[in-house]
Parts: C-alpha cells; structure tokens; sequence
C-alpha cells in the first residue's frame, strides 16, 4: 500500500500516458495513480485499462462524459483521494512537463520539511522553463507577478501545476466552494491554502513543454485567471478562514 497517490488529469493523452506511467513505477518510492480522463476520443482510456491488468491496485480511473475542466478533474481526484488513506495526494500533467523524478523532492518536504504544500515551481530560482516560445514564457511569469501584486501571497509560480498536498490541507478546504475550473484553479488553491495558515513552499524544478500531444491553454481559460484573481480577492474578505 502506498502512502502517496497522484492524480492526472487527461483528455486525448495517448500519446504520453503509457509512458508516464511505466516512468512513475519506476520511482524508488511506490505511488499510486489515479487518471481522470474527461472523455478521451483518441483512446486514452482504453490504453489505461489495458495498464490496469499489468499494474491492480496501484493505477486507477474515472472517467467522465466531456471536457469538464482541469479544475472539477482534480477536484474529483481530491476527493477520491480523501476516501482512501493516502496522506500525499499530488497533481501533476501527463505530458512529461513535469518530470516524474522530482515527485520525490515534493514529498520529501511533505514528510520532512515542515511543508504542508509543496509547489514545483518554475520561477523560485530565476525561469526555469524549456521549450516554450518567448511569449507565453513572459506571459506566465507576469501572471505569477500580477497575482502576487493583487493578492498579496509570496509565490513566485502562482499558476504551477505540479503539486503534493498534505491530505489534511484538502480536507479543510470546502472542495465544494472552489470556483475555477482552468488555470484560476491552480491560483485559487495557493490562495486558499495560505489563508488558513498552512505552510506552503516552493521547490525548484525544470519545466520541459510538451513534445507529444496538443496544449490545453487558451485564451478563456487566460481570461478566467485575470479577472477571477480579483473576484477572488474581493470575495476573501467575506470569508472565514479558521481551521
């Protein structure tokens, strides 16, 4: 039984599921995955029931009708996750952005360091980015300032993606109220995650963008993260953020 569950949000990752996950069951320390593919038409799903029989018990899926959103995927996935007895419950692309090596660095300052979220970021130490165009390289990093400038938190990679959360951060945060669904998501939990006091902490990583498969962004999805920043800052003051 591992101790460590990590969740992957899909939708048309043929190209790379298999491969990230062979790579996860690599690692030295056992995790578990779960993939929330959102209806998949090019056959992520089929690949994965296929791993399944190779790996019971330690790869998951749900699946579910439509592209519902990186937000409600995860949110899905935290709540699976509360029901089973894992204490590190991370997110993280299938892409191999993220490189599956460093989960081991966020859980070590989970369960050593003191940290009650851990962030792999891409800007603690200078821009740590590869293969992205200049433009979205710059449009990332003004965004992480302009978050911080609107909402007073210390993060330099407000928008990072790849996380391991100590399960008792996600089960005082009402799942139910977080109200972004794209990239507003990764913003609103940060946010949300420091209100109540945890102690939440950056980890330096390389960020690699994607060589199989398409990019998810868009501009509505850019647009939800640059407006929802100040209704989430307006709405703090009315809320209630004791343990």
């Amino acid at each position: 039984m591992s101790d460590s569950i990590i969740i992957i949000p899909t939708y048309n990752e043929k190209e790379n599921i298999e491969r990230i996950i062979r790579k996860v069951f690599s690692l030295e320390i056992p995790f578990h995955i779960l993939v929330v593919d959102d209806g998949s038409p090019d056959g992520t799903a089929q690949i994965l029931k296929s791993l399944q029989q190779e790996f019971p018990g330690e790869l998951h899926l749900e699946e579910r009708r439509g592209k519902l959103g990186l937000g409600t995927a995860y949110i899905h996935g935290f709540k699976w996750s509360l029901q089973r007895n894992y204490e590190f419950i991370f997110e993280m692309d299938a892409d191999f952005s993220h490189n599956p090596d460093d989960l081991m660095r966020l859980r070590a300052a989970c369960l050593n360091d003191g940290a009650d979220m851990a962030i792999g970021s891409r800007y603690i130490k200078g821009v740590n980015v590869v293969n992205w165009p200049m433009k979205r390289v710059l449009m990332s990093y003004f965004a992480s300032g302009y978050v911080r400038m609107i909402t007073r938190i210390d993060i330099r990679d407000a928008t990072a993606g790849f996380v391991c959360f100590r399960r008792k951060v996600l089960e005082t945060i009402d799942l139910d109220k977080i109200k972004f669904v794209g990239y507003a998501f990764q913003i609103e939990m940060k946010f949300t995650a420091i209100k109540y006091g945890f102690n939440v902490v950056e980890i330096p990583i390389i960020f690699t963008d994607r060589t199989l498969g398409t990019s998810k962004m868009s501009t509505k999805i850019f647009k939800e993260a640059f407006f929802g920043v100040i209704q989430m800052k307006i709405a703090s003051f009315f809320k209630n953020y004791n343990k």
